[in-house]
């Protein structure tokens, strides 16, 4: 059961002050394409800046007061709109996220952001060791496996607390997600490889094979099958695998599923005639 989100942190960003870090999310906004959703503007740092890209720009701020100050400020062709991220519907035509995400929920506003459709790229601005996880420095997470197949993760910066007013405990990152053009596997397809990378992670075994011999329990040549075809070391941790490792391996776990549920709806040669017996009585 998934836990209820604790919201008492969306007024409590941590706004930009620092002109270099808008300098930057800018010029990485600027090599992206379409119209630009803001989330959470707060003080308008960005969004005045963002404006002079000359795209149609839309924010989205959780804070009536601030969504209101903000509205006197932009110009005719900004639009700000009073909303919560996690509770948006966003649209499924192309457009590029933008934001300085409340570092205390910045988790649910990712998985939101990557379960939605339509949006191509984004730039943000999230805690500095959320953007070193998400790009894989130093090995992937769960997150950043699940979704690999379909999005790539970049580390662009990392920005000083002081950045930031008020001033925040810990550093920030400048992040950006990049919807692949050719995604690894179909998209329809996304709970099958979501739920192997997280029996693989949460299982126990000192290697990738061990931990799938353990979990998925196929027997060991399918096992072995699986990681030579996905170019995968027994040994290998799961936080070394890389994203085309894990669409093989994948691609490899739901080809056994395929044939597993074949082989199970064919009658076994052995098995009785079933054409003149009763369907309460049909062989189980």
């Amino acid at each position: 059961m998934r836990q209820p989100i604790d919201r008492r942190h969306d007024r409590g960003q941590n706004f930009l002050i620092d002109r270099h870090t808008i300098s930057t999310v800018c010029t990485s906004v600027a090599a992206t394409n379409g119209p630009i959703l803001e989330i959470g503007p707060g003080g308008g740092a960005l969004t005045l800046a963002l404006e002079r890209l000359g795209r149609r720009l839309d924010c989205l701020e959780v804070d009536p007061e601030r969504a209101a100050d903000l509205t006197r400020r932009v110009s005719p062709t900004t639009t700000v709109r009073v909303g919560d991220v996690l509770d948006h519907r966003f649209s499924a035509r192309p457009h590029v996220v933008v934001g300085n995400l409340p570092f205390g929920l910045t988790t649910p506003i990712l998985r939101r952001l990557l379960s939605a459709p339509g949006w191509t790229d984004a730039v943000l601005i999230v805690q500095w060791e959320v953007a070193r996880k998400r790009a894989a420095v130093g090995g992937a997470t769960m997150l950043t496996a699940q979704w690999w197949p379909w999005f790539d993760f970049t580390l662009v910066e990392r920005v000083p607390a002081a950045a930031f007013r008020p001033r925040p405990a810990v550093d920030g990152g400048v992040l950006t997600i990049g919807r692949r053009r050719s995604p690894l596997l179909a998209w329809a397809d996304r709970r099958n490889p979501h739920r192997l990378v997280q029996q693989v992670f949460t299982g126990r075994g000192r290697g990738v094979g061990e931990i799938l011999g353990k979990t998925i329990r196929q027997p060991p040549p399918v096992i072995t099958d699986w990681l030579r075809r996905a170019e995968v070391a027994p040994g290998a941790l799961p936080r070394d695998l890389s994203a085309q490792q894990w669409a093989r391996l994948s691609r490899s776990a739901a080809g056994r599923d395929q044939r597993s549920r074949r082989g199970r709806s064919r009658p076994r040669a052995d098995a009785p005639a079933t054409s003149h017996t009763s369907p309460s009585r049909r062989p189980k």
